[in-house]
């Protein structure tokens, strides 16, 4: 049996990551979560850390912490799953794109930070998160233009709508105002049965992070 260790629900970009992997490759693991006022673990989510070892993936004696690394180590166990695109180009983009959510998006990554029991109708962007959203937004509807959606490679979600996920629940949380292509996409993820498991987790979660929680 594989074990998951998580961070927050509510506020564990990276930990919706590498466990929406792990449930979308249907691997058997026992869940554990580290608590949120472990320094590390706090470190993580209000991103202080130099590097992020949550979430980790232990399987056969074997830990893997980084989520690329999860989804390549889950694809190879789990071939049928498809968490990866047959298809050679398209799975040059699919590791492109993962790869740049992965690495960038820092702007974004601050000021809208994932909060999924927050909501901020009217929500101000400034002009260095506004890039990033434009980026993504541009990322997804190449994406729709190759693919036809209604995931961003074709029919069946993959390790790309795993990585963009919490993306879409910020673009929730802070009202980013989104055209109908890309709206539709967000309705998309959060209606798939394993999102709204995790959202309906974090809405139990009694902890709160202050310096995540402000009056914007």
């Amino acid at each position: 049996m594989a074990t998951l260790t998580i961070a927050s629900r509510n506020y564990g970009s990276w930990s919706l990551r590498g466990w929406l992997l792990c449930k979308m490759a249907s691997l058997e693991f026992e869940e554990q979560q580290a608590p949120s006022d472990d320094p590390s673990t706090r470190a993580e989510l209000l991103l202080l850390s130099p590097s992020f070892l949550v979430p980790c993936l232990t399987h056969d004696g074997v830990k893997v912490w980084d989520t690329l690394a999860i989804a390549e180590y889950v694809n190879e166990l789990k071939p049928d799953a498809r968490l990866i695109p047959a298809e050679r180009v398209a799975r040059a983009r699919c590791r492109a794109i993962s790869g740049e959510m992965h690495s960038g998006f820092s702007n974004l990554r601050s000021a809208l930070p994932m909060n999924l029991k927050a909501h901020y109708p009217g929500f101000k962007v400034w002009a260095g998160a506004q890039a990033d959203i434009d980026r993504v937004l541009t990322i997804w509807r190449e994406c729709f233009a190759a693919s036809r959606g209604p995931y961003l490679f074709g029919k069946e979600p993959c390790m790309a709508d795993a990585m963009y996920a919490p993306v879409v629940t910020r673009f929730l949380t802070y009202d980013v105002k989104l055209d109908p292509q890309c709206a539709a996409y967000c309705k998309t993820i959060m209606a798939m049965p394993l999102m709204q498991e995790w959202v309906a987790g974090a809405k139990t979660e009694p902890d709160e992070l202050e310096e995540l929680d402000v009056e914007f």
